[in-house]
């Protein structure tokens, strides 16, 4: 673990070749999405499809609206002041960007087990295998994307790559459904039944713990920072937001049609049943693959992530790439010696993103409304952070929920 500490500001690295700096941001944009769009949203989407049906969609739409109030602040800020959140945090307060470094390891250590397990899964649905011997070669997958030569480079492409493969499966499965996209339409902005809820746990599974960071963080590495690229900045957040949109309607349309022709999903993998249903056996492999993909992709966000949060730019790339190794061979071990995430664990790395969400965000938002030196004297847009202090209020709400599932947890 490298020794830094996080208020230092270390040395910038040297700026990437334009097609490097494409690729890397490009990158941002999916590590962001695939980070967003792990086993869990997977599950989630599908129970509560099945529980409220098209109104649902109006869940869906708070979820996006919250996640773009979060990101456009989070890619903004990080973006202009050039720094880590863990670095602002310490600049802000003192300590602050300890607690938060903390947090996000421990979270995302936690829910990594969970990530592998998910890969386990799909590669069973895939091909029959043995979800452990699946979670384990998903691993080695993981761990040679860091021990490549040009570990950035070979993130990039394979989050872009599996990002664009669930989007394509889903689209189809999403025809074949035939879901009643007026009736979804209609509970958009009219849902027949409003959840509370369903939508609380929705946006902690999305934009809570290290899936707030990946994107910005990624981005760090692209050179593209300071306030002479804030239009460059907006616009793949913005890009970002819209393929992680996507990717949460298309997988919402698809299980809704399934649900809406009146087959009932009441077995222990509603999602792989979901798909099944719509598109027969190939329809089975192909919720394999979307799951694979979605679990690997998050395997690598959270251990990108996670480690970005205890290391500096000044780290050496092989440092870095061996500390994530190790990272993920430690959740994978974990994973093979219960035979599944340990559910307690993951309650309180759920919990962890629910305090993560309020700290780390109000940290940056102070930033952007009091601290205009570490922004090199950027002057914040008040609409932006209006929306950004409309987030957090809610924030707030998901972290008092958190700690109630931690002392429920205690009792």
């Amino acid at each position: 673990m490298d020794t830094a500490a996080p208020n230092e500001t270390p040395p910038r690295k040297a700026k990437l070749k334009p097609n490097a700096k494409r690729t890397a941001l490009l990158g941002a944009m999916f590590l962001m999405a695939t980070s967003a769009i792990g086993p869990g949203f997977i599950t989630q989407t599908t129970v509560f499809t099945v529980q409220l049906g098209a109104a649902f969609a109006f869940a869906i739409l708070v979820s996006i609206l919250v996640d773009i109030a979060v990101q456009l602040n989070v890619w903004r800020i990080i973006g202009v002041s050039g720094l880590r959140a863990q670095v602002l945090g310490n600049k802000v307060l003192p300590g602050a960007g300890w607690l938060l470094a903390a947090l996000v390891f421990i979270g995302g250590l936690v829910f990594n087990i969970g990530n592998i397990a998910g890969t386990g899964l799909g590669m069973n649905a895939m091909f029959g295998l043995d979800p452990k011997i699946g979670g384990a070669v998903s691993a080695v997958v993981a761990v040679l994307v860091f021990l490549s030569k040009r570990a950035g480079l070979a993130l990039d492409r394979i989050v872009v790559m599996l990002g664009a493969v669930m989007i394509l499966l889903m689209l189809y499965v999403a025809i074949v459904a035939a879901p009643p996209v007026g009736e979804a339409l209609k509970n958009t902005v009219l849902p027949a039944e409003v959840n509370f809820l369903t939508i609380t746990t929705l946006i902690g599974g999305t934009v809570g713990g290290y899936i707030t960071y990946a994107g910005a963080h990624r981005l760090l590495d692209s050179g593209t920072t300071g306030t002479g690229h804030v239009k460059e900045i907006t616009r793949v957040s913005l890009l970002g937001i819209i393929v992680t949109g996507i990717m949460r309607v298309l997988l919402f349309l698809a299980i809704l049609g399934v649900v809406s022709s009146g087959v009932a999903l009441t077995g222990s993998n509603l999602a792989a049943d979901a798909f099944l249903a719509a598109a027969g056996e190939i329809g089975l492999r192909m919720f394999g693959i979307v799951f694979w993909a979605a679990a690997l992709t998050s395997v690598i966000g959270a251990a990108y992530t996670s480690v970005s949060f205890v290391t500096t730019p000044a780290t050496k790339d092989r440092t870095r790439s061996l500390i994530t190794v190790a990272f993920i061979l430690f959740c994978l071990a974990v994973y093979l010696l219960a035979g599944q995430a340990p559910q307690t664990l993951l309650v309180f790395a759920g919990a962890f993103n629910g305090l993560i969400l309020p700290l780390g965000f109000g940290i940056l938002l102070y930033a952007a409304w009091r601290r205009r030196d570490l922004l090199q004297g950027y002057e914040y847009p008040k609409w932006l952070l209006g929306i950004g202090v409309l987030a957090w209020l809610l924030t707030l709400f998901l972290g008092w929920n958190s700690l109630s599932g931690l002392a429920a947890l205690w009792q």
